[in-house]
């Protein structure tokens, strides 16, 4: 069952020497493994975190299971808009260029909090800062064409909905449909990023890792009621390891196969078609330029 929950895995042997992948949030679980992966292929690997002392540590980790030295580690906490311009300013500063970037890092069903910017949390974590480094690191991007841009999503997309009326959630918090919301935002940049970034050389990816036991829901469970606990505790025997989770984010990065293809939803190191919501044009860019106008792009 185990083996079987695991899905796909990325056969791809593509190296990566000489270029360089920057990873947001990878100093633990899947972004972990995807650095260690990127590393063994023998790309320069940049761990973009928020913690530095968990960072420093996961970078000599992935040095030492790698047996590439080239890793890095950069500030970066997505709470804050701030943060984000600088990790961009250092990159423009410090790197010749940008391979691909993996906008990783995440949070769940977290309580009603607000980003330093004061936006709703998940929403500003999952996606408006993701999507503020993307949009200031493309021209680095270009210059390294072809590039990839992978950006991690969630099944849970498939019952989300933008509240366009009330972005932020002010009006009705969940933190479930929070959650949903951020990520069908991730799967809607996806597809007007491919849009605006046809024939530069950079693609770019969305996708569903799976159902994986790492730090990502620890707001989530210790919520719960006891009972309901008790019958999660079957699905710790069946989830996917963050090194099986990984796996579908490398295929993303690295497949040869999908050089020529932007925009798209996967699953499993296999293509998947991605919720209604999820491919609608007119929302995708009303999105973007409402993400635009809260992060202060021009």
């Amino acid at each position: 069952m185990r083996r079987w929950r695991a899905g796909g895995l990325c056969r791809s042997k593509a190296r990566l020497d000489g270029k360089t992948v920057l990873i947001t949030g990878a100093n633990t679980g899947i972004g972990k493994e995807t650095a260690v992966d990127m590393a063994k292929r023998g790309a320069r690997v940049i761990l973009a975190c928020r913690d530095m002392g968990r960072a420093n540590k996961a970078a000599e980790e992935v040095r030492k299971r790698s047996g590439n030295g080239n890793v890095v580690v950069k500030m970066l906490d997505l709470t804050s808009l701030r943060s984000v311009r600088a990790l961009a300013k250092d990159v423009h500063q410090t790197e010749d260029r940008l391979d691909i970037l993996i906008n990783n890092a995440g949070i769940m069903m977290c309580p009603q909090w607000k980003t330093e910017d004061g936006f709703e949390m998940q929403l500003g974590v999952n996606h408006l800062g993701h999507f503020l480094l993307t949009n200031l690191l493309l021209e680095l991007l270009k210059k390294s064409a072809p590039s990839r841009i992978v950006n991690v999503s969630s099944l849970a997309h498939e019952t989300g909905k933008i509240h366009f009326d009330d972005i932020n959630l002010e009006k009705n918090y969940d933190t479930l449909v929070s959650y949903r919301q951020s990520k069908l935002a991730n799967v809607l940049f996806t597809r007007e990023l491919a849009t605006r970034l046809k024939g530069t050389g950079v693609t770019t990816y969305a996708l569903h890792p799976g159902l994986i036991h790492t730090e990502l829901g620890r707001h989530f469970f210790p919520s719960l009621p006891l009972w309901k606990r008790i019958l999660f505790m079957p699905l710790y025997f069946v989830v996917k390891t963050p090194w099986q989770g990984a796996q579908t984010t490398i295929y993303c990065a690295v497949d040869e196969s999908l050089k020529n293809t932007s925009g798209l939803y996967y699953s499993d190191c296999a293509l998947k078609e991605a919720a209604p919501q999820a491919r609608d044009d007119a929302a995708a860019r009303r999105l973007w330029d409402l993400s635009a106008s809260m992060v202060g792009l021009a």
